[in-house]
């Protein structure tokens, strides 16, 4: 569809890089997906001053700035990952390397933006597959220093009350952040305190000493308390109130969930969990997002009616535990028939960022329409997160957050071209990169790093 020229309009706030770095371009003769429209066969996307200035089809290159010539190839959003540890864990099996979770007293009110690391090795890995912003979401952990609940069994356990010095036991993981993966950035957090994370099902009843029911009981308690604590400040710091089953720094970062300001990203598989979870937001009148669902075609409309949002990973489709006996590969294309607003996660090993865009390629192969797909790897993570504002689509007006690709993004044999984070180029190489070039043989068959 051939599309008027659309010029950018009022000035966005400070999202984006500042006009000093950011580059003026122009890519032609690329497929553009705007994704929050239809796609344009071959067409040309104009950047100024770090945001999306132009795009349609039979634009003129404005005079003086750089042209890139994409040679058929396809222009997209950056990919957003809706869920993931970036920059908060290295190394999923060495706990000094895992600031994603906190094994102390603290709850709710732990923050994941004060660890996050912005020369971690792991960004660049990546950018280098598309992945320009992302959700870092910490998670419930034990003794065992943070890892996933899927990722590393056994990790989160014992979380039974007393364990970290009396109080209800630790439900929540703590507040999740939003960062944009540019680099050379001191601080890559663009927002902060975006969402309270906890864990139902397994993991949920582990850390109530065993039972379901003793999570949910033990859950709607501390957003009482957080209600009581929301209308009783004063009293609370004269100590005249009866006491709490959380701290002051958990009861703080609830008050935003019991008011609706702030979503809980809820973790659970089975559908009986899911449906908790969803009574569980009806009853409180708290927005949540669900995070897994792996059974969540079983109760999909449910879902859409409640219109809660679901992140899922679609290579799901083996059951790892009895919570996932449901899995399936089309788990993704039947909530979508449905009317659920889905989100497509990375690999199961919470860091591979790269994988996102190749399970969007497999909910397709499965039945998700295309569309569809190419969303929920970008504008629909950029909604949950209340980000679609800035970034997620190409719009005119919209920091320009996009990437070039060699061919169609979610098929195994297209790689990033180049990479775009607020206008600016990003650098093609990682910490693999590196490597390999240190290592590799030159002309005397020896590398570099022993000549």
């Amino acid at each position: 569809m051939i599309r008027s020229v659309l010029l950018a309009g009022a000035a966005l706030c400070a999202f984006a890089a500042g006009s000093a770095s950011a580059q003026t371009f122009a890519i032609v003769n690329a497929r553009i997906e705007p994704v929050s429209s239809a796609a344009i066969p071959s067409g040309t996307i104009v950047v100024r001053d770090g945001k999306i200035a132009a795009v349609g089809a039979g634009l003129a290159v404005p005079a003086g700035v750089t042209v890139i010539d994409a040679k058929g190839g396809v222009v997209t959003p950056g990919l957003v990952a809706p869920s993931s540890n970036i920059g908060a864990s290295e190394i999923g099996g060495v706990r000094e390397t895992r600031d994603d979770g906190t094994g102390t007293a603290l709850s709710a009110g732990f923050d994941i933006a004060y660890g996050v690391n912005p020369a971690s090795p792991m960004i660049g890995l990546a950018r280098d597959g598309g992945v320009t912003a992302s959700a870092v979401t910490p998670i419930l952990s034990g003794a065992g220093g943070g890892a996933h609940e899927h990722a590393d069994d056994g990790v989160v356990e014992e979380m039974t009350a007393g364990k970290d010095g009396g109080g209800d036991p630790p439900l929540f993981g703590g507040q999740a952040a939003f960062v944009r993966l540019k680099a050379g950035e001191a601080d890559i957090v663009a927002k902060s305190k975006t969402a309270v994370t906890l864990s139902l099902g397994e993991a949920g009843a582990r850390a109530a000493g065993g039972s379901r029911g003793a999570a949910i009981v033990l859950v709607k308690s501390a957003l009482e308390d957080a209600r009581a604590y929301a209308r009783n400040r004063a009293a609370f710091e004269q100590g005249a109130t009866r006491d709490y089953g959380l701290s002051r720094l958990d009861l703080e970062a609830l008050v935003p969930v019991v008011q609706g300001k702030t979503p809980l990203l809820i973790r659970a598989h089975r559908a009986s969990d899911i449906r908790l979870a969803l009574k569980l937001a009806a009853e409180e009148k708290i927005r949540i997002v669900l995070e897994g669902a792996e059974e969540g075609w079983i109760v999909a409309p449910e879902i859409a009616r409640a219109g809660v949002p679901v992140i899922v990973d679609t290579q799901a489709d083996l059951p790892d535990s009895f919570e996932t006996l449901g899995s399936r590969l089309d788990n993704a294309a039947r909530l979508n028939a449905a009317g659920v607003t889905v989100a497509i996660n990375g690999a199961r090993d919470f860091n591979n960022l790269r994988q996102e865009r190749l399970n969007a390629g497999l909910a397709v192969a499965n039945g998700l329409p295309y569309p569809a797909a190419l969303a929920a790897i970008t504008l629909t993570p950029a909604k949950i997160w209340g980000m679609a504002d800035k970034i997620g689509s190409l719009d005119v007006g919209k920091t320009a957050d996009l990437v070039l690709w060699t061919g169609d993004p979610l098929e195994t044999t297209t790689w990033a071209e180049k990479v775009f984070i607020g206008g600016v180029e990003q650098p093609a190489d990682s910490r693999q990169t590196q490597l390999r070039d240190r290592y590799a043989a030159g002309d005397n068959g020896l590398p570099p790093a022993y000549r």
